[in-house]
């Protein structure tokens, strides 16, 4: 009898460590795959299985969760949806996240091991804890300000603060309630198929995903190239530019809008957006140092987080002489972000300094406790601090008395630069119409705010469309905006 049971020991012995040999290797070496199968539940269920943390804007959550009853059980739910989806993107059960709802989710979420009071308190306890707060640099009534002005036409809105890189706005146009994505059933499938094939892409971010031609807004960096180049050196000389002016290498002749441009100055040439002075500069300065220009203002930066990711402006680093005036002028294959010349126009204000563009001033714990800060940092030195002086003058004096004028804010220093830019083939298309500025009240230190609006409206006849027609008013109703924000806060 004694040999069966050690012979049954024996075979439980081996039993018992292939079931511990088979839990290891599931638990240690399968783990990440199985927890990353699509057919396991139950990361989703942990993860929808308590109410996310809320995305705020001035104290004030435009994000929340609602208890579906279901297995999937918290479903996101959005405040002003339409409005804040530029900020927010969507978190869905079905779909994914997006924006801020994917950059900082593992803070919404709970997830994130900084929320824990303890180092491995996830792990230890065996559960999340609650979804902590991502607190927004936006300022409401600016972005209810470029929502409206927007009004439903195609477009975005950006706007920064130039010393802090704080992004007060950011609005694409037309949006989408990000809500109508949340949960799960033929409701959320039917609306992810109607947003996704609307010819106008609501869902689209023009703000920070879509690039543009900047057409003639883009003149800002040509001139800070010709200035830091040496290439200008008098901003009222005349500039020895002709009109008509063909472009390098071709028989094509480059067209002014403007009247007096032939041999005009630079500070002409920006008041009145001059084409043939810019690309003739641009020209002048050369290749590399446009290309240099371009970069030391962000273009070509794959890289640029806000902390969701930012698509690249462009500009080309091999191209002739021809290729290279049309670029000059925010044309030929030259795109950039409404972001990226908001921008444009932040180094002006900033002494060419730009702070880094940022949209989380800080994460919260659920109980308040802050988790992690964006500290102010200096993203580029876009141009010297003389040269900025000079384009300061010169964008002031644009809506002083040049193509800008609709822009102007009685009482304050506005600087801004208008822009049409051409498109299409043989630029058949309706053009863009392009606003870049800056605002500074009379009793403050810095400018309190930069924005850049572009405007791309298929149904409007080609002739009403101008960056000071159609952008510049929307410029202007964010800044006032801006202004009397700061002002209140100097006030408190």
């Amino acid at each position: 009898m004694i040999p069966y049971i050690r012979r049954a020991a024996a075979l439980c012995l081996v039993l018992l460590v292939a079931l511990l040999v088979n839990a290891a290797r599931v638990m240690v070496f399968q783990a990440e795959s199985l927890d990353g199968n699509p057919a396991n539940r139950r990361p989703a269920i942990a993860h929808w299985g308590q109410p996310r943390g809320a995305i705020t804007v001035e104290g004030r959550p435009v994000t929340g969760s609602r208890d579906s009853g279901e297995q999937l059980r918290y479903e996101r739910t959005y405040t002003q949806g339409p409005l804040y989806a530029p900020v927010t993107g969507h978190a869905s059960q079905t779909y994914g996240s997006t924006l801020l709802e994917r950059a900082e989710d593992s803070v919404l979420s709970g997830a994130d091991p900084l929320l824990a009071p303890l180092p491995f308190w996830n792990d230890l306890s065996g559960r999340r804890r609650p979804g902590g707060t991502a607190v927004t640099t936006t300022r409401a009534s600016m972005q209810e300000a470029a929502y409206r002005g927007l009004a439903g036409k195609r477009g975005a809105v950006a706007a920064i603060e130039p010393s802090s890189g704080r992004i007060l706005a950011l609005v694409s146009s037309p949006s989408y309630d990000p809500g109508e994505l949340s949960g799960t059933g033929p409701a959320v499938k039917e609306a992810w198929a109607r947003l996704t094939t609307s010819p106008n892409q609501p869902m689209l971010n023009r703000a920070i995903r879509q690039t543009y031609p900047p057409g003639s807004t883009f003149k800002i960096v040509t001139a800070a190239a010709a200035l830091d180049t040496g290439a200008v050196t008098d901003v009222d000389a005349p500039t020895d530019t002709p009109d008509p002016f063909v472009l390098p290498g071709t028989r094509h002749v480059l067209p002014n809008e403007a009247k007096g441009c032939a041999n005009a100055s630079l500070a002409y040439a920006i008041q009145w957006s001059c084409n043939t002075v810019m690309a003739g500069l641009g020209v002048k300065v050369g290749l590399e140092g446009m290309a240099a220009a371009a970069r030391d203002f962000g273009f070509d930066d794959t890289r640029l987080t806000i902390p969701t990711w930012v698509a690249k402006s462009n500009f080309d680093t091999a191209m002739s002489d021809d290729q290279l005036a049309l670029s000059s002028i925010g044309q030929f294959d030259t795109t950039a972000t409404p972001l990226q010349m908001a921008m444009v126009a932040a180094a002006v204000a900033n002494n060419g300094e730009i702070a880094h563009p940022h949209l989380v001033e800080r994460t919260t714990t659920a109980g308040g406790r802050t988790v992690a800060t964006t500290g102010r940092r200096t993203y580029r030195q876009a141009m010297r601090p003389s040269t900025a002086t000079r384009l300061q003058r010169l964008m002031v004096k644009a809506v002083t008395e040049g193509t800008g004028t609709p822009a102007a804010i009685p009482g304050a220093t506005v600087g801004g630069k208008t822009g049409t830019a051409q498109h299409g083939l043989g630029n058949i298309g309706t053009p863009y119409a392009w606003f870049i500025a800056w605002a500074q009240a009379p009793d403050s230190a810095q400018p309190a705010v930069a924005v850049a609006v572009v405007i791309e409206d298929a149904e409007a006849r080609r002739t009403e469309i101008s960056g000071g027609g159609s952008a510049a008013p929307i410029a202007r109703a964010v800044m006032e905006e801006g202004l009397r924000l700061e002002a209140e806060g100097r006030g408190r």
